[in-house]
């Protein structure tokens, strides 16, 4: 019985990771303008310095949240990659 190993991109995970939960961000932040999920928005806010419902705040939010989505998602793929070869 043989085993087959597959390795993790890791920069392609972190770019996927980032891209999902940037738009997540910005959609939130978006939907927070008409009272849906504005908990969510403003403990964000707290997070992501600069986020908000404006434009300007959606874009500062989404840049944040793509660093911190990258970050995650690079690390996580590391981390399998690494556990995985044991």
């Amino acid at each position: 019985m043989t085993t087959e190993t597959t390795e993790l991109n890791a920069r392609a995970f972190g770019l996927a990771c980032a891209s999902l939960w940037s738009g997540a961000v910005v959609v939130l932040g978006i939907t927070a303008r008409f009272g849906w999920g504005q908990r969510w928005q403003r403990l964000l806010a707290d997070v992501y310095k600069g986020y908000d419902e404006s434009v300007s705040g959606l874009i500062v939010g989404a840049l944040w949240a793509f660093v911190d989505g990258f970050t995650g998602g690079y690390l996580f793929a590391w981390l399998y990659d690494r556990l995985q070869g044991q």
